[in-house]
């Protein structure tokens, strides 16, 4: 069976979200389709609270992203179990996690995303394939035609004009012969003062199978012991310390931190990592809640002994990143120091299975930090927005949006390599959502033309969002004026036109000078 659409967005991560829902907006015909059955990629079905920047409550984001954020809020605080406190408060955050400014539970995020695409499923405009896999695509002088999808068994073709890689791993790259990187580029082809020497493709940031662990003193549910448990408490960090342990690499090479459960007295020093990623704050109800839960995405338990993409035993790295994280909560639950000195192991944890929608308390999908990386018509490089390396934050011509995080770094999986620097607020490039040679795909996700240095600060949330939504409205502008990405790129009137229809949908091009200054 073949359908035709005039855009087809393979991945519900938020990019392939805010990309269905700007050409949904602008009446283009759409199809997008996710491999699980939660849309909304790291916020929901790979379970990461948002992490954003320390402007977000007044500026850096697309008004989508804003109102989002604000709906989240409105929920918690029209909840009829509510703290009175908290009904009253314009900025307050929901889970009181102290990574995010705004943690909340996963299924809230999704209730909101949902909503946000209701109206164009019920209109027609879009059509939504959860549950489906990507199988392969037909492709011909840089152009590609369709995509074969998989749904409950049955094998059909999706054809389109445009299509959008939205997914967190570029699958869609490798299926079109779209020219991609991955791993850490040399100094040679970049010119990056952290890059290696030689390009080393395999060595990428890890991935991380993050899950749900309430905490609730009455606890009696007991784990069993994982099957790999053993070997990951075996297992020594290059900074002598168990996998399985309170220790952490540091923020530069070759360094480590102390980490505790709840940073109390006499680890008071230490940043406490239940309140890491907590998402549902048992003491913000009056009643119903009997648990207090944090998403489990520590140092600890990011998978550093492989890739679960271009790797020939990917699926046994998928597995043994779950078997790390069962392991971590395992040795949390009987065998961690425990903050108030009683003894060994935090009986009061247990997995929160409901939480993120699974039966094991495990998230659906690996938390992916590092994608394939298009070969793009323009390259967003280290010393573009450091503030080590550049003089004044970076300005192009051809933004099309804003964010800001740091260059974050997690220990990669062949060299061990990481560090963490600062950044300056930064814009998002039109050229790097285009690929150098194929004509009708655009990268809509965490692959665009990032490095293996810069995509440690192009891979959150808010900046994530905005580049599906920006893609979505480039895709749109093509079809409606009969022209062609690399076109708008390279016209200076059909650059400043399709940037003028993102300034009117709420998307930011700079950043204000009064953050500019700081």
């Amino acid at each position: 069976m073949k359908i035709k659409y005039d855009a087809v967005v393979i991945g519900g991560s938020l990019g392939g979200i805010m990309a269905a829902y700007a050409l949904s907006k602008e009446g283009i015909k759409t199809a997008l389709v996710e491999q699980y059955h939660w849309i909304g990629g790291q916020l929901t079905s790979q379970g990461v609270p948002s992490d954003e920047h320390d402007f977000i409550e007044f500026t850096g984001a697309t008004k989508t992203y804003r109102d989002f954020r604000e709906n989240i809020r409105s929920y918690y605080r029209n909840h009829p179990d509510i703290i009175d406190e908290l009904k009253i408060k314009d900025i307050f955050n929901p889970g009181n996690g102290w990574v995010s400014k705004n943690s909340s539970d996963p299924r809230i995020s999704l209730h909101f995303l949902e909503k946000l695409l209701e109206p164009f499923i019920e209109s027609g405009i879009l059509t939504l394939y959860k549950d489906t896999t990507l199988l392969g695509s037909e492709t011909n002088h840089n152009t590609v035609y369709n995509v074969l999808l998989k749904k409950d068994n049955k094998e059909f073709i999706l054809e389109a004009k445009y299509f959008l890689d939205a997914t967190d791993t570029g699958e869609l790259l490798p299926l079109t012969n779209t020219k991609y990187v991955t791993g850490a580029e040399s100094f040679d082809e970049t010119g990056e003062p952290h890059a290696p020497k030689e390009a080393k493709p395999f060595d990428m940031q890890p991935i991380t199978w993050t899950a749900a662990v309430g905490f609730d003193p009455d606890n009696k549910t007991k784990m069993e012991k994982p099957a790999l448990y053993d070997y990951f408490k075996n297992y020594i960090m290059p900074f002598n310390e168990s996998i399985l342990s309170w220790y952490a690499a540091g923020l530069d090479q070759g360094s480590k931190r102390e980490f505790s459960m709840f940073g109390e007295k006499p680890y008071e020093h230490t940043p406490a990592m239940f309140t890491y990623r907590q998402v549902i704050e048992k003491n913000h109800f009056k009643k119903g809640v009997n648990a207090s839960v944090m998403l489990i995405n520590w140092p600890q338990n990011d998978y550093i002994l492989g890739n679960i993409y271009d790797d020939k035993n990917a699926l046994y790295h998928q597995y043994k990143a779950k078997q790390l994280t069962l392991s971590l909560v395992y040795w949390l639950q009987n065998e961690a120091r425990r903050d108030d000195g009683n003894g060994i192991g935090y009986h009061e944890i247990f997995l929160v299975p409901d939480v993120l929608g699974t039966k094991d308390g495990l998230a659906m999908a690996p938390y992916i930090r590092e994608s394939r990386r298009i070969k793009a018509l323009y390259t967003i490089k280290e010393q573009d927005i450091s503030k080590r390396y550049a003089k004044t934050a970076p300005n192009f011509k051809d933004s099309i949006g804003i964010g800001h995080y740091h260059i974050d770094l997690h220990m990669t999986t062949e060299t061990k390599t990481y560090f963490f620097d600062e950044t300056y607020p930064f814009q998002i490039p039109l050229g790097a959502l285009i690929p150098i040679e194929t004509n009708n795909l655009i990268a809509a996700c965490k692959n665009i033309g990032t490095t293996h240095v810069t995509n440690g600060c192009y891979r959150l949330h808010p900046v994530e969002w905005n580049i599906g939504e920006s893609a979505g409205y480039l895709v749109a502008y093509c079809l409606k004026n009969n022209t062609t990405p690399k076109a708008v790129y390279e016209n200076d009137s059909l650059l400043k036109d399709y940037q003028a229809l993102l300034i009117k949908q709420g998307i930011l091009l700079q950043w204000p000078e009064s953050v500019l200054g700081k």
